[in-house]
């Protein structure tokens, strides 16, 4: 029977909207659908099965799929409060890995771009972990511990993050009496890990230089 730090969480992989095909002849719009309950004669545009059509439902489709696909730091889920960036921070964050992990903003584009990598639970253990050393309490210590293990450590885990077996031996032995430093040696590696082989595809991603250009075109205005 499994103990309590090998039950496992489900955490879905993010799914991100594919793309809207055009509607075939053969479907009927919801506007089509209103329409005839009230035996009103539809708009022959609403049958228009083209994406050239300018008043299709295929429109409003498309807009809400190209919205969906939109890097917004309010659309990531429990994002850190931040305010927003200046043009100077976001151009730091290519300088140096340190000034990207220690500005609120700048983790959750990070965070956001690592969704794409299907890797966001490096950086929920890495913040966790940041959490847990500034507990002082010996209950929510043991708690906050626990719920770090069974999300982040164990092998039954969906979200179990990348550690050598020297680190998860040690872990181990810390949870029979676990402190704020318990993952210290854990959080390291994958602060490192993150650094080496997430960072550098981060600058050159999209989300990164979408980002940099529109604080550069926000400042140029103002």
């Amino acid at each position: 029977m499994p103990t309590v730090y090998e039950v496992g969480k489900q955490y879905p992989d993010p799914e991100y909207p594919e793309r809207p095909l055009p509607m075939s002849r053969h479907e009927t719009s919801p506007t089509t659908l209103q329409r005839a309950g009230t035996n009103q004669r539809p708009n022959p545009c609403c049958f228009c099965w083209c994406c050239c059509c300018s008043c299709s439902w295929n429109e409003d489709r498309e807009r809400a799929w190209r919205a969906s696909r939109e890097t917004k730091l309010e659309t990531i889920p429990n994002c850190e409060a931040c305010s927003k960036p200046t043009t100077d921070e976001v151009k730091g964050w290519a300088q140096s890995f340190d000034k990207l992990m220690k500005n609120p903003a700048g983790r959750n584009v990070f965070r956001e771009f690592l969704r794409t990598e299907y890797s966001e639970e490096n950086m929920l253990f890495w913040l966790a972990c940041e959490e847990l050393k500034s507990e002082c309490n010996k209950q929510s210590i043991e708690e906050k511990a626990r719920v770090i293990y069974e999300d982040y450590i164990s092998i039954l885990s969906p979200k179990e993050v990348s550690l050598d077996s020297r680190v998860r031996e040690g872990i181990n032995r810390k949870m029979q009496e676990p402190s704020p430093h318990t993952f210290d040696d854990a959080q390291l590696q994958i602060y490192t890990l993150m650094h080496r082989d997430s960072y550098p595809r981060f600058l050159n991603s999209a989300i990164y230089k979408s980002l940099v250009q529109s604080v550069s075109r926000s400042s140029s205005e103002s």
